[in-house]
């Protein structure tokens, strides 16, 4: 099939997707309505196919749109990923890669790593993108991070796991706490005490009730945050316990803060890089991840 189009005319479709209308995908490209508009003819004339459902007010996508914007997005990012190499990627490499990572991953993984990469590549910056697992998806999904780091849950067919590690769920409290010298604590145990949990937006808590459903506390929260750190915060300061997971806590000996093996069961997530299928990786990106599973990958 002869290519009768070029990438202005996939920048149009791109912008048009986007806004749903011709005047703002018009303005967003600097085109006129009229030329935005010669530009998707042109492009559906080329293709023999219609992409838009047009009415008076809006402008949607057929489902042959659909599945062309889905593959004129990954051809438009790979043009747009090697023009960027040919232009940042000299003899000294330079450039940007964005990292989207759960937070107790970023603790966990990146420091050393970034360290590390920064010896290697001192003019690369690295920009991380630290959210809940949901958004990290997204970020991947979108194309706004390179790659990502999160725990497998129910990802888009579109998104590659490659496992790294696993982690356990442990119950983090005070040095002071009463139940602070014993090994371990059930599930049962944990919830009898004063305990601080996450909101149902928060990745982990919707793994932990996938995994408890069976167990039902025998009180409420008494505080319910979005992210682990504020929860290990809030321990440190006394308020009470906190299910976290072990690659969250303090990797030194911590003067306020312990945490102990919470059993039956026990409730392991598996860590992983993830990286949009079929997208062309930069130099540097794939760098960057090659050193994050040299070091970390053990399953």
């Amino acid at each position: 099939m002869p290519v009768n189009f070029d990438l202005n005319d996939l920048y149009a479709f791109r912008a048009l997707v986007e806004y749903s209308n011709f005047r703002l995908a018009a303005e967003s490209i600097c085109l006129s309505q009229s030329a935005l508009s010669r530009r998707i003819e042109k492009l559906e004339s080329a293709l023999g196919i219609k992409l838009f459902d047009r009415t008076t007010r809006r402008v949607t996508l057929t489902l042959y749109g659909r599945t062309f914007a889905e593959r004129s997005d990954q051809l438009l990012a790979n043009v747009e990923l090697v023009l960027a190499d040919i232009n940042k990627v000299s003899q000294d490499r330079v450039g940007l890669v964005t990292v989207a990572t759960v937070p107790s991953a970023a603790y966990y993984f990146m420091p050393d790593v970034i360290r590390r990469f920064q010896t290697r590549y001192p003019r690369v910056r690295v920009k991380i993108i630290d959210s809940s697992a949901g958004n990290v998806i997204e970020a991947v999904a979108s194309g706004q991070a390179d790659f990502g780091i999160c725990f497998a849950r129910d990802l888009q067919t579109t998104i590659e796991f490659i496992p790294l590690t696993s982690d356990v769920y442990v119950a983090a409290c005070r040095r002071d706490h009463p139940l602070a010298n014993k090994k371990n604590l059930t599930w049962r145990e944990f919830y009898q005490q004063d305990y601080i949990e996450l909101d149902k937006t928060s990745g982990n808590r919707h793994l932990l009730d996938k995994m408890l459903d069976h167990i039902v506390p025998e009180r409420p929260s008494i505080c319910e945050t979005r992210h682990v750190t504020t929860m290990l915060g809030m321990v440190e300061a006394g308020i009470g316990m906190a299910a976290v997971p072990a690659m969250s806590m303090p990797m030194s000996e911590h003067s306020v803060l312990t945490h102990l093996s919470l059993t039956e069961p026990v409730v392991k997530r598996t860590v992983g890089l993830i990286r949009r299928s079929g997208r062309m990786q930069s130099y540097i990106a794939a760098e960057l991840e090659k050193l994050i599973t040299e070091q970390y990958r053990v399953v």
